[in-house]
């Protein structure tokens, strides 16, 4: 059923969907150690797995498992870490049995546009880019504020946006090196010279450190095609969004794995 489960989030199907590939796609049978010549897990066995893992909050567990194994096999370090949060929109209509919006999901703006949702908050090994720690909130929440769960005790130096200013004032522990962006219109407004160049030059090194931390986000985005919640309430959404974040390192490791084993195959540009 955890087979199941992972395969349904990184293909991103529903229960009956989920259900009828099963039936359909010999490899996804085979994965799950299923046979058409014995029963095959129905949409509401599906569905009642899923509950379980949300009840005991067992999504946070297999991002544990998966992190320990990529660990065990060095590919993370752990000894920076990048913060940063991503908005996942929610649905807006009332048009609904209860009349309303979903009340744990928040309206924010972000530049001049207004989105209704949660965010995604994750921490990131600065080395290999994979995702070691994940929580959520409602959209309006501040990113500096979940700057402290996002740590896993172990960094040195801390990368972060400029939305993460002030973080060192909103985390207990003391004695790391933050290495957050200055707001855009602080550097346009120096004055030209030496100093704002070298500060530049600087931002831009800080930037190419951060843009690890886009990697994730987009797997899920886009390779899992999770832009908009499933489920109503923070708890079901963040233990889907736990997975897809353990499948994602999974897919960015998956090069590196493979060729630990000897599976990986070269090709041909």
């Amino acid at each position: 059923m955890l087979k199941i489960h992972l395969m349904q989030n990184w293909f991103g199907l529903s229960d009956p969907a989920m259900e009828e590939a099963l039936y359909e796609i010999a490899s996804m049978r085979q994965f799950a150690g299923l046979s058409l010549t014995k029963p095959i897990p129905d949409e509401t066995t599906i569905l009642n797995f899923r509950r379980l893992l949300e009840t005991y909050e067992l999504g946070a567990e297999i991002l544990a498992r998966v992190n320990g194994y990529l660990s065990r096999k060095g590919l993370m370090l752990k000894r920076g870490t990048i913060v940063d949060a991503t908005i996942i929109a929610a649905p807006s209509s009332t048009k609904n049995a209860e009349g309303e919006r979903d009340p744990e999901m928040h309206q924010t703006k972000k530049g001049n546009e207004w989105f209704f949702g949660m965010k995604a908050h994750i921490g990131v090994d600065v080395d290999s880019g994979l995702v070691h720690t994940v929580t959520t909130t409602a959209a309006n929440e501040a990113d500096v504020n979940e700057a402290e769960y996002l740590l896993h005790g172990k960094e040195s130096v801390v990368h972060a946006d400029a939305g993460y200013t002030g973080a060192d004032s909103h985390v207990a522990r003391k004695g790391l090196d933050w290495q957050i962006a200055r707001r855009r219109s602080t550097v346009k407004a120096l004055p030209e010279g030496r100093e704002k160049r070298a500060i530049e030059k600087a931002e831009k090194c800080k930037a190419s450190i951060r843009a690890r931390v886009e990697h994730p986000f987009r797997v899920v985005k886009r390779q899992f095609g999770y832009v908009k919640v499933r489920f109503k309430g923070l708890a079901k959404n963040t233990a889907q969004i736990l997975t897809l974040f353990a499948l994602s390192n999974l897919w960015m490791a998956r090069k590196r794995l493979l060729a630990m084993t000897g599976e990986l195959r070269l090709t041909a540009a």
